[in-house]
């Protein structure tokens, strides 16, 4: 077997074996790196060919209150890539906090899986999953943190730069969001420098950002949080945005738009980076509303990013979705791995 092919060339943290990931400060910042050097080297090995079995016989729950394209299938593949398999499990499948209560649903569903992603509202619910479940539990998801995105973000921004440390990265909309919020937390551990470009009513929580300034004042990187989107974006390797209206929010679409309209990311804001012609990459979690093709933007056009960005060469978007499921698959071997196959 050929060095991709062979499992004893994977390494992990083994500290993480058993572990659940609800929000990226879980984490050390080392083992959030080797978590991406895991996921880096486990697309080597898909990419070869290799289906193996370090997951053999493991079975996950996907409990899932809120739809999703990226997070479903790259929860669903990366386990059965590796010999497991995974049930998809919806608010129609389970009485999560309705019929029965979250900590007895937990206390069920361990007994029966190895492991829970979870993809819902509330952050205290994957918490208590994770308190009470007895196995490892993953937030793909809550209103206040997506770590997954952000173990996929930085990848793709690893693999384009070959590096993360002393990456300027500017995000440009609704600066209290979920991913906002994990970037946030996320570039600080890896030595990005970050800058929320948001308007004043849509700013983090003022605790978060104290937390990220220090982390990343221990990497020798910088938080800033700007108004001003063209005097934030100076010098960005890397642009990234959001929808401005997220799930659960629908009743706020017109208000946020007029807010967030200066915060489009087009091509005058790549611009304004200074860096149009040299090393510079778009980002977006998806999915987007860049064009008139979808229900939501048949009238209103481009809404976050206009087309011309998203579908521009240094435009990763893809690159970023794949990556969701390589990450997600490095935590289902970190934590569930099945060292007999080593």
């Amino acid at each position: 077997m050929d060095t991709i092919g062979d499992v004893k060339m994977l390494n992990w943290p083994p500290e993480l074996f058993g572990r659940s990931l609800l929000r990226l400060a879980d984490l050390t910042d080392v083992e959030m790196l080797d978590l991406i050097d895991l996921a880096v080297a486990l697309k080597a090995r898909r990419r070869a060919g290799v289906r193996g079995d370090l997951l053999k016989r493991r079975q996950v729950a996907l409990i899932f209150e809120k739809s999703s394209t990226r997070t479903r299938n790259s929860a669903s593949v990366a386990i059965r890539d590796e010999g497991g398999s995974a049930e998809y499990l919806t608010k129609s499948d389970i009485h999560l906090g309705a019929k029965e209560s979250v900590k007895d649903t937990a206390r069920v569903l361990g007994r029966i899986f190895d492991g829970i992603l979870f993809r819902g509202f509330s952050q205290a619910t994957v918490d208590t999953l994770a308190r009470y479940s007895g196995v490892p539990v993953w937030n793909g998801l809550t209103d206040e943190f997506h770590p997954t995105q952000i173990l996929a973000d930085l990848m793709t921004i690893q693999e384009t730069f070959g590096r993360l440390k002393g990456v300027k990265l500017a995000y440009v909309g609704d600066g209290r969001n979920n991913v906002a919020n994990s970037l946030m937390i996320g570039c600080a551990k890896a030595g990005v420098h970050y800058v929320n470009c948001t308007p004043p009513e849509l700013s983090p929580d003022p605790v978060l950002v104290k937390e990220a300034v220090e982390v990343a004042a221990r990497n020798g990187v910088t938080v800033e949080i700007v108004n001003d989107p063209k005097r934030g974006v100076a010098g960005a390797n890397v642009l990234y945005t959001d929808v401005w209206v997220s799930m659960g929010e629908e009743s706020k679409k017109e208000s946020r738009m007029r807010l967030l309209r200066p915060y489009q990311v087009n091509m005058e804001l790549v611009k304004a980076t200074g860096n149009a012609n040299g090393e510079l990459i778009f980002l977006h979690c998806l999915p987007a509303f860049h064009d008139h093709e979808t229900a939501v933007t048949a009238e209103s056009g481009a809404l976050e990013v206009t087309d011309e960005v998203f579908e521009a060469p240094f435009s990763k978007v893809f690159d970023e979705a794949e990556n969701r499921m390589h990450t997600i698959k490095a935590l289902y071997v970190s934590a569930m791995a099945d060292l007999s196959a080593l």
